[in-house]
């Protein structure tokens, strides 16, 4: 029998902590969480049931599309639901759906109480094209159940209603797969031609070429590596090849899921929390859906009981958090509400693209990854330091505090079509480090996990990140990039200014070198470590080594999605022309953990190169500028 869950009105069963001794939940408890958030949802349907009006202040596409994402994106839940079900739909969500498409498709694009907007380009309100993919995935996954069941007319007004995916412009990054997928699902109902063939054959093209390597997709043409990567660049191609039972296509998109999950698995912690980075974190635990995919296809180098673990994780940290108020809705932000983490196209309905992490269910019963006992996730076992050179990105998770931290010298949000202007500053990619325990402070606030350069009291965004190398050896790892400092007021650059920055890690320790270049007379750096709240259990320090000539703190009074008001550590220094800084940094929720003072034994800068010894195994880490050399002497 399902009980109410303490921290949300979702009836979920009692824990089993035999099959799941960790997380305590089973496949039954993802069905009940499925159908809790669909009844929730529901309450707020037109009545014809082609919109989900849900509560909250509209999206900059209008409250007409945002409907539409309403219904499309728990279509998708219950699409997982009842196919992973074979058919078995005993709340009868596929009769409210097929009723919704017949009303939404009767007038699209007229201002009435149910039609759906038509999809137009992606400049001009397009966000229904988004949706469509959503309608087109739930078509085809039902269609033994909803679509073979409708009224031909119905059938042609839908295909009438999709198509307009294929003839109008994506926007330039994963908005390709969605014309993709509703192609998809046409052919696969025998509606196929070259209007399809065409949309398929020019997002596959364009996925090679975003493809940069270890698992890692660029989300267009630019450097923007975020959960993108599973939740949609690895996802729909992988799901369209198990769905077509193409092996082709499976073998080829399923061996970079495979290597994705190398790294993306460690990007869970302890608690089950995803890494908080990059843009559309409403979508919570649609983080996982890449990993239940992987089991569900094979392509995975999880055992099935580690990705139950990883998946489930996630999903009971949002419920366990509050993610869907007493309203049983998914609100906008992380654990809560928070206006801070959301980008301008996100609606009320937009957080249901955590329905993508129902794929899961596609898998039966009696498959190991429900029967298998869970293992550890990744960020469980010894610690762990990855770096990735594709997108340049070092992971670096310890074992003591479930902590993963993701120190990005790689993934902007420039388009290559844009410039620099610092006004276009996002703390969900310029900052040098995110993790599972923490947020990026708001606009406005102190930046976290920052080097500024301040000129005439303005001090300066990083936007375009230019790696320049990652790799490591045992228990340890680097990653390093270069970028021009900008400015929000006055002049926008400095001419000759420049910040080459290297970050290594090993165990919790963060050892933050920059060479700041063509610093003009009266220029000031200042270095911050990671905002935590007061009387936090998670504590962050920074303690200079070298060039460094202050210490003190500035709070963030907006707080992080962690804590409603942060407080940062921060170093400072004068700088003129050519110099080079030296830091230690920790985040770590280790009782007694040592002070940082204490960990390096000595620090010897030389020119363009630094050595630091470790005062535990007297081991030199060397760093060295033009080229960036790292290496480590273990004496």
């Amino acid at each position: 029998m399902n009980r109410p869950h303490p921290n949300s009105p979702l009836e979920l069963p009692a824990d089993d902590r035999s099959t799941s001794p960790v997380t305590g939940y089973t496949r039954a408890h993802w069905e009940a969480a499925a159908d809790g958030l669909l009844k929730a949802a529901w309450q707020w349907a037109t009545p014809g049931g082609a919109l989900l009006d849900l509560p909250g202040r509209p999206s900059a596409s209008g409250v007409r599309s945002d409907g539409l994402e309403g219904y499309a994106r728990t279509f998708l839940a219950a699409a997982f639901r009842v196919a992973g079900a074979d058919g078995k739909d005993p709340h009868g969500w596929l009769d409210r759906y097929a009723d919704g498409l017949a009303a939404g498709t009767r007038t699209p694009g007229r201002d009435d109480a149910e039609s759906w907007p038509l999809i137009r380009d992606h400049s001009v309100f397009g966000q229904p094209m988004v949706e469509s993919a959503s309608v087109a995935i739930g078509l085809r996954l039902t269609r033994p159940w909803l679509w073979d069941r409708l009224d031909p007319a119905v059938q042609d007004r839908a295909e009438e209603w999709l198509r307009g995916s294929l003839r109008h412009t994506p926007a330039p990054n994963n908005w390709y797969l969605f014309p993709y997928s509703v192609a998809g699902f046409l052919e696969s109902v025998g509606r196929g031609d070259a209007e399809t063939a065409r949309a398929r054959e020019r997002a596959l093209d364009l996925l090679e070429g975003w493809y940069r390597g270890q698992g890692w997709y660029a989300d267009g043409d630019g450097r923007a590596f975020d959960h993108y990567n599973g939740w949609a660049l690895h996802l729909y191609p992988v799901l369209d090849a198990h769905l077509s039972g193409d092996s082709e296509l499976s073998a080829h998109y399923g061996a970079r899921l495979s290597e994705h999950l190398e790294s993306l698995s460690l990007l869970f912690g302890g608690d089950g929390a995803p890494i908080h980075f990059g843009r559309s974190l409403s979508y919570r635990f649609a983080a996982g859906s890449a990993v239940g995919l992987g089991a569900l296809t094979g392509h995975t180098p999880l055992a099935p009981g580690a990705s139950r673990r990883v998946i489930s994780g996630a999903l009971r940290y949002f419920l366990d958090r509050g993610a869907t108020g007493t309203d049983g809705l998914l609100s906008l932000g992380w654990h809560g509400p928070h206006d801070a983490t959301l980008q301008s196209y996100s609606g009320p309905s937009s957080p249901y693209w955590a329905s993508k992490a129902f794929v899961s269910l596609l898998a039966p019963a009696d498959h190991p990854l429900w029967t298998a006992t869970e293992e550890p996730a990744p960020s469980e076992g010894p610690d762990r330091v990855l770096a990735l050179p594709a997108p340049g990105l070092l992971v670096q998770s310890t074992r003591a505090d479930g902590i993963v931290r993701l120190h990005n010298h790689g993934s902007d949000h420039v388009r290559p079509h844009e410039g620099e202007s610092a006004v276009q500053d996002d703390p969900l990619y310029s900052r040098q480090s995110y993790s599972t325990v923490t947020g990026p402070t708001a606009r406005g606030n102190a930046a976290d996990n920052h080097l500024a350069v301040v000129v005439d009291g303005v001090r300066s965004g990083r936007r375009a990140i230019r790696p320049l190398g990652a790799g490591g050896g045992d228990g340890w790892g680097w990653a390093a990039s270069w970028h021009r400092p900008v400015f929000a007021g006055g002049a926008p650059m400095v001419p000759g200014l420049r910040v080459e920055s290297v970050t290594v890690v090993r165990g919790r320790y963060e050892l933050r070198v920059h060479r700041v270049l063509g610093a003009p007379s009266g220029a000031r750096v200042e270095q911050t470590g990671w905002a935590t709240g007061p009387g936090s259990a998670v504590a962050s320090a920074l303690h200079g080594l070298h060039g460094w000539e202050s210490r003190d703190e500035v709070r963030a009074p907006q707080g992080t999605a962690y804590t409603r008001w942060a407080v940062l550590p921060r170093l400072g220094a004068d700088a003129e022309g050519t110099v080079v800084l030296v830091a230690l940094a920790s985040l770590t929720a280790e009782p007694g953990a040592a002070a940082l003072d204490a960990v390096v034994s000595g620090v010897n800068v030389d020119g363009d190169t630094v050595e630091v010894c470790w005062a535990e195994d007297a081991a030199t880490t060397r760093v060295g500028f033009g080229p960036v050399t790292v290496s480590v002497d273990h004496g």
